[in-house]
């Protein structure tokens, strides 16, 4: 018992107690700061950390963004052209009364004498997706191919009188013309007129179908 006593004793001494109760102060302080700060901060650390590497993979995908974005506007850019090209080639820079006019001006040149002019209808093409559908299911659809956005249809019928080698000059002039003219329905009468002469004077009677092409 002695012995024991004495050995705890020397275990717990000032001199011990002195630089231990510093050292057990100083651990807890540690303890405490390393719970209650360090680790919150590590970790809110890497919570920044986290979001700054997702900030600059977003960063990389809008420059790839924009680099697609660049080259889809380029490819739209260059669609949008071959459209207005394709408008323009099939109807052409005149308007539906300045090429009334330039048939006039044909027409007399080759001495064609117009009797009556008659607009039969006009189509306007749609881009009305779901009219298209209905369309489709239809059987007997016809689907005029030169019929694009951004263009309409006139279809006009034509009376007038003119001898055949004026015909004929008269049908090659139009081919000339810019806008895009479809023939169809053509009927030829003979028919006979008096001259200074007195002498009969064979005459066609031509009633034709035109189909013009222009823009909206």
């Amino acid at each position: 018992m002695a012995n024991s006593n004495n050995r705890k004793k020397n275990l717990i001494t000032p001199e011990k107690a002195a630089w231990f109760i510093p050292v057990f102060i100083s651990s807890c302080i540690s303890i405490l700061l390393i719970m209650f700060f360090v680790i919150p901060k590590y970790v809110k650390s890497n919570l920044v950390n986290l979001e700054l590497i997702g900030l600059v993979k977003k960063k990389n995908e809008l420059a790839n963004l924009k680099s697609q974005y660049k080259i889809i506007n380029q490819k739209f850019d260059k669609l949008n052209q071959e459209k207005l090209k394709i408008v323009e080639l099939i109807s052409g820079k005149s308007n539906l009364d300045t090429l009334l006019a330039k048939l006039g001006e044909i027409a007399k040149e080759n001495n064609v004498e117009f009797i009556s002019i008659s607009p039969r209808k006009v189509i306007i093409a749609s881009n009305n997706s779901s009219e298209i559908n209905k369309n489709k299911k239809e059987v007997n659809l016809n689907i005029d191919p030169l019929l694009v956005e951004g263009t309409k249809k006139y279809l006009i019928d034509f009376t007038f009188k003119a001898k055949f080698v004026d015909l004929l000059s008269f049908i090659r002039e139009l081919e000339f013309l810019e806008n895009i003219i479809l023939i169809d329905n053509m009927n030829l009468e003979l028919i006979s007129e008096s001259s200074n002469s007195n002498a009969p004077q064979e005459m066609l009677q031509i009633s034709i179908g035109m189909t013009f092409y222009g823009k909206i």
